[in-house]
Order: structure tokens, then C-alpha cells, then sequence
């Protein structure tokens, strides 16, 4: 662990107080299109208010700030299945669940195993498919053992936030606690018991150039291709709270082009093949988010949502915009200004 980065980050957080809400209903769920069997449906996402990401709790990582929607207080058990019958009432039995705790949803710290049971049980009596997310750590045999009886031959999905295959990245940029070699047995686990992997992959770590953020998501596309059942892209955005935003802040730090995230989804995809790729963009054509100019953002948005669900890269085709050559004179000079060109980019 470098220290440093992981006690400024907590630094950060010293006078974040959670805010004041009501315990029993969820922070928010909603619908939105996936893929379930290669067919374009309606899944229903679910976001619970929990104590919050352990590991957050401890450090945290450099870009991430979900944590500001926890608790950072033991939820009872009562409580947590409080939030998923408030989250049931709006339910219209998808086949497809996407649930997310803001930290992992198999860590018992976080969601007691018997409570975690009881959601599942209850989902899959009509879902084919739930997705949830896990650091590598709480991925053991003895965590799945009583879920794979739960799901039976359906589908369960855990999402790992791997964010790169570099492991000095991963320690000195986004201090995230764990090594490849950790995701790698994590996943080897989720292998044995048939378990659907989804890998995150960040765009863009602070202190890595534009042009250095992209070839370091593709070198990691390539090392996890036979490893991942599916790829899903993580562009920063300025959350507050983080080093990130931190960064920001102080002009130091700009989210990733749209024009880098649709190079990697084409280069990425050309590497998985048949695998599928993907990208959900948080503040996406936001100033904190990815964006270009703002004029084309739009476009730009709409069709890496559009290439997320048919996975066809000539939705790219006819997209084009000026400021794509501020894009390449960024890649081109960036390393010589030290990130302090930042702010000449926007």
C-alpha cells in the first residue's frame, strides 16, 4: 500500500458527515436497457443504503465517491430488507436485476449472509439474471456456496472493479487495495462455480496523461480477455469528497475525452471478439464527467450507449466534431506540460 495516497485520502474525508435520510427506503432504483441472452431488455437496478464499502471505510480509492450515499453506520437487518420491499413496490418482475450497495455486496460486514439470501431468493423466483458487485476479498467458496443453490440455472453475475492489470497503477494512483493476483483468484473461484464475470476497467486514473489512460485500458482489455466474460468501462468523473475532485478542483485533473472511451471500445472490442464491451457514463457531457466540447457530446453519448447494446462499432462511423483536434494535440503534448495542461484542454 502506498501510504501516503491512502492517509491523503482519508484526509479528504475527515469531515464528511453522512446525510440525514430516511433508512428504510433504497438510495434509488430505476429501469434501463441491458442485454439478457444476447436480447435487448429491461433491467431494474437497485441501489441500497448500507454502511458503506469497507474498504472505503478504511482508505478508499482515489476516483471513487460512493461512499457519499452510505451510511457509514451498521444498517440492521431489518432495515436492509425495509429498503427491498420499498424497491419491490416498483418491481414489475424484469428478468434482469442489477443491485449495488456501494461497496460489495458479498462482503457480511456490509449485508448479513441470511438478508443477502432473502433478496435472492425473492429475485430469482421471476428474474433470469441479478448483477451485483464484490471486491475480490469476499469472493470465496464459502460466500458462494449457498447462493449458487439459490440461483439454481440462472445467471449470477458479480462485478469486479479491477479498474487496471497494472498493479503499480492500482496502488500508487487509485489505491485500491488488492493486486491482479488477487482479482485472479477471485475469479478463478467464480469459474468453479459457475459464476458470470463482468470486469471494470477505469478510464483514466488521476496523474496518468490522456494517451497513457487509454493505452493502459486497452493493455488491460488484452490481459483479461480470456478471464472476463465481459467488459465494462469506467470513465472518471469529479466526485466530491475524492483526490479526484481534489484534482479537479485545482485544474490539475480533466475526465477522459469521449473521443479516448469510443478509441478503447473499438480497440477493445476488436481484442474480446465475440466478448461483449461495454460503457455506463456517470456525469457523462458534464464539465466533472467525460466529455469533449460539449456541442457533440450528445452525439457522442448516445452512440457508445447505442455500441454498448449492439456491439456494433460503425455506430462510430459518421461521428466527427472539430474539437477532435484539440483531442490529438492533448495526446501529442500532454507528457511534456506534466498534467498542467489540463485546463487549456476544456
Amino acid at each position: 500500500m502506498n501510504k501516503e495516497l491512502a492517509n491523503f485520502i482519508r484526509e479528504l474525508k475527515k469531515d464528511f458527515k453522512p446525510k440525514k435520510t430516511d433508512i428504510t427506503t433504497p438510495v434509488s432504483c430505476w429501469f434501463e436497457k441491458d442485454l439478457l441472452n444476447d436480447k435487448v431488455v429491461d433491467a431494474f437496478v437497485i441501489i441500497f443504503k448500507t454502511r458503506g464499502c469497507s474498504w472505503a471505510l478504511e482508505s478508499g480509492c482515489s476516483m471513487c465517491g460512493y461512499f457519499n450515499d452510505s451510511l457509514w453506520s451498521d444498517v440492521s437487518d431489518k432495515e436492509l430488507l425495509q429498503q427491498f420491499e420499498s424497491a419491490l413496490k416498483r418491481y414489475k418482475g424484469e428478468k434482469f436485476v442489477k443491485i449495488f450497495t456501494s461497496g460489495s455486496f458479498l462482503d457480511d460486514n456490509e449485508i448479513n449472509p441470511i438478508v443477502r439470501e432473502k433478496i435472492l431468493k425473492k429475485l430469482y423466483e421471476t428474474a433470469e439474471k441479478v448483477s451485483v458487485e464484490s471486491r475480490p476479498e469476499y469472493i470465496t467458496n464459502k460466500s458462494l456456496e449457498k447462493i449458487k443453490k439459490i440461483v439454481g440455472l440462472k445467471i449470477f453475475e458479480i462485478g469486479i472493479g479491477l479498474e487496471t492489470a497494472d498493479d503499480d497503477i492500482r496502488e500508487n494512483n487509485i489505491n485500491k487495495g488488492f493486486t491482479f493476483n488477487d482479482y485472479k483468484k477471485a475469479t478463478d473461484i467464480m469459474k468453479k462455480n459457475n459464476i458470470k464475470i463482468k470486469t471494470y476497467v477505469l478510464v483514466k486514473p488521476p496523474f496518468l496523461s490522456e494517451k497513457h489512460a487509454i493505452n493502459d485500458a486497452i493493455r488491460t482489455i488484452e490481459k483479461i480477455k480470456n478471464i472476463t466474460d465481459i467488459v465494462s468501462l469506467n470513465p472518471v468523473n469529479a466526485q466530491n469528497n475524492t483526490l479526484v475532485n481534489y484534482l479537479w478542483k485545482r485544474e490539475q485533473y480533466r475526465s477522459p475525452w469521449l473521443f479516448s472511451i469510443v478509441q478503447i471500445l473499438v480497440e477493445g472490442k476488436k481484442i474480446l471478439d465475440d466478448k461483449r464491451i461495454k460503457c455506463d457514463i456517470v456525469g457523462g457531457g458534464s464539465i466533472r464527467g467525460a466529455h469533449n466540447c460539449g456541442e457533440c457530446d450528445k452525439n457522442y453519448l448516445q452512440a457508445i450507449s447505442d455500441f454498448s447494446l449492439k456491439q456494433d462499432t460503425r455506430v462510430f462511423n459518421n461521428l466527427k466534431c472539430s474539437c477532435s483536434e484539440k483531442w490529438l494535440d492533448q495526446l501529442d503534448l500532454e507528457d511534456l506540460g506534466f498534467g498542467s495542461l489540463a485546463k487549456m484542454y476544456e
